[in-house]
């Protein structure tokens, strides 16, 4: 769950973050790009256009209008001026202004700015700003030689709206020098007369094309002023050239470029941070990907090569930054190797001992069924040969050592079947203070055990557990018999019941020959006893492995203390209930 959270929060916060990137960086372009836009228009027709960028961007509180400097600086460099003027006609504020500008307007003065643009020897520009509960008027004034040249060609060299032709020759030598030319329209557009070098066949303007060419100058390959003579009808339109024209774009191109160039830029981001992401987390991957070929190799323990470890950790053995994420899985992968290459070793120490099992098996029924086997041949080829004494003995051999192989067969079965604990159906509540007495019991009656005294101590209340009573009993007959064989006549078996808070003890204490370290240490190894059967057949040599068995299926421990010459004593430890 942990993992998994932080697996959530970290690619959530990264989408986040990479929105908020984005969302930034598009805003960053579009200003970028609207930017552009805007000195492109500026270009196109700088009085106008710096006029307008000046009435968006100015903020004006208190009366008080905060022009940035970087308008001032423009405004000086292109010899221009700028005053706001509030509703009342007063100047309320002033950049570059000459003394002969006024300081306020009255309401034909302005009428008159709007209508023929002129302010003396100055060519306005006005915009009005609405954004306020008063309005404010932006006035942008300059001095355009051309519009005065042009205006003293027509009161020098005019006459009846029409360049005289007393004195063409030296009106066309004087625009010539300019390097433009002068058409004289009608009221419909007509060219009536081309003073100077056209460099266009042209025959009429359209109604519009004037003011566009006013209004956009830098749109066009020249600039045009215009001088209206009211009297008769008849229009001077001067041309002078200039270096390079913008051309006209419709606005759609500029927004298609505008439009292409965020796709650009935002396929090229994702395509950075999705190279950037596919590294970051497929290196991982990789790794997770060889560990599983060598797991499959069956190289468990090797987690990370010495080339990955480094890449991974550190070299105070922290996990570098990027490989943080996948802390839990990578600890996991190294609990997952030591659990696998535990099972390995302990499949081969399992193997180890199956082996051993099947020769320890092999050899002690061998044994037995070689003499089985050779009383047989006996028996088969002569048996008028042997006597009825004779005949008992090799029958008897025969009855004890099938009884060996016979035990030997039930108490292999057996550990396999506790192998799989002791089954839930098999279990129920027991007494066994009452259970081990009547074990001690069976012995104590038993006729044929001379020279063995057996001692029972058990508690006075009943001691509960839970458990199968056919194999406690099996237990105890293991443990009790194993003190018997094992020792000479005369010992004494002492059986204890205890109860402690958390767990009830057996106790099967002997005073007889005891056992060295090495004995003790394989008490319960399968076999350990030997599997010589020539001098005695008693016992499988699996009771006392039979034995741990039988307490590891109950959940319970079982330890053994001896010394040689002082005795035995093995106790067992079960829950109770």
């Amino acid at each position: 769950m942990k993992l998994r959270g932080r697996l959530a929060f970290h690619f959530t916060y990264q989408f986040i973050a990479f929105s908020v990137f984005m969302f930034l960086f598009l805003l960053a372009l579009l200003f970028v790009l609207i930017k552009h836009i805007s000195n492109e228009e500026i270009q196109r027709n700088i009085p106008s256009g710096v006029l307008s960028s000046i009435t968006a961007e100015t903020v004006t509180e208190k009366g008080n209008v905060m022009l940035e400097d970087h308008w001032k600086k423009l405004l000086r460099e292109q010899n221009m001026w700028l005053q706001v003027v509030d509703m009342g006609g007063e100047v309320i504020h002033a950049t570059n202004t000459a003394e002969d500008v006024p300081s306020a307007y009255s309401v034909s003065r302005l009428l008159e700015i709007k209508d023929e643009r002129r302010l003396g020897k100055y060519t306005m520009e006005w915009e009005m700003d609405l954004t306020y509960k008063d309005p404010l008027l932006y006035l942008l004034g300059r001095i355009d030689e051309n519009t005065d040249r042009l205006r003293f060609w027509f009161e020098e060299y005019g006459n009846g709206g029409r360049p005289d032709p007393l004195q063409r020759d030296s009106f066309t030598e004087d625009v010539r020098k300019t390097g433009g030319y002068v058409h004289v329209i009608d009221g419909e557009g007509k060219i009536k007369d081309s003073i100077g070098d056209s460099i266009e066949d042209k025959k009429i303007y359209h109604p519009l094309e004037i003011i566009s060419m006013q209004e956009e100058p830098g749109a066009y390959a020249t600039y045009v002023n215009v001088y209206r003579d009211k009297a008769s009808g008849m229009t001077w339109v001067y041309h002078t050239p200039r270096d390079g024209n913008i051309g006209k774009q419709p606005i759609m191109n500029e927004l298609l470029k505008v439009v292409l160039w965020v796709c650009i830029s935002v396929l090229a981001v994702a395509v950075a941070v999705s190279i950037w992401h596919g590294y970051r987390y497929s290196r991982p991957l990789l790794l997770f990907t060889g560990w599983f070929e060598r797991m499959g190799k069956g190289a468990y323990e090797e987690v990370l090569t010495p080339k990955d470890r480094k890449r991974v950790f550190r070299k105070n053995g922290k996990l570098r930054m990027r490989y943080k994420l996948y802390k839990e899985v990578i600890h996991s992968f190294y609990q997952m190797a030591e659990q696998l290459a535990a099972s390995e070793r302990e499949r081969a120490r399992l193997e180890r001992n199956r082996e051993e099992w099947m020769s320890g098996i092999s050899h002690d029924l061998r044994t037995p069924l070689s003499s089985i086997q050779g009383y047989g041949y006996m028996l088969e080829n002569a048996p008028e040969d042997w006597s009825p004494a004779e005949l008992r003995e090799m029958g008897n051999v025969i009855r004890e050592k099938g009884d060996y192989m016979l035990e030997l067969i039930n108490d292999f079965s057996l550990i396999f079947r506790l192998r799989t604990e002791v089954r839930p159906q098999d279990m129920c509540q027991l007494d066994l203070n009452e259970l081990v007495r009547r074990c001690v019991l069976k012995y104590v009656n038993d006729a044929t055990l001379d020279g063995v005294t057996f001692q029972f101590h058990g508690g006075v209340k009943p001691i509960l557990t839970s458990g199968s009573a056919i194999w406690l009993r099996r237990l105890m007959d293991n443990l009790i018999s194993n003190a018997v064989k094992h020792n000479p006549p005369g010992i004494i078996v002492t059986v204890s019941v205890k109860h402690l808070p958390d767990a009830a003890v057996i106790v099967v204490n002997d005073n007889g020959i005891g056992m060295d370290e090495e004995t003790k240490q394989n008490l319960f190894e399968r076999y350990y006893r030997g599997t010589n059967t020539e001098g005695s057949i008693d016992g499988s040599g699996l009771g006392m492995s039979v034995a741990k068995a039988i307490v590891e299926a109950h959940h319970g421990t079982v330890e053994v203390e001896s010394e040689e010459g002082k005795g035995t004593s093995i106790m067992v430890l079960l829950p109770v209930q």
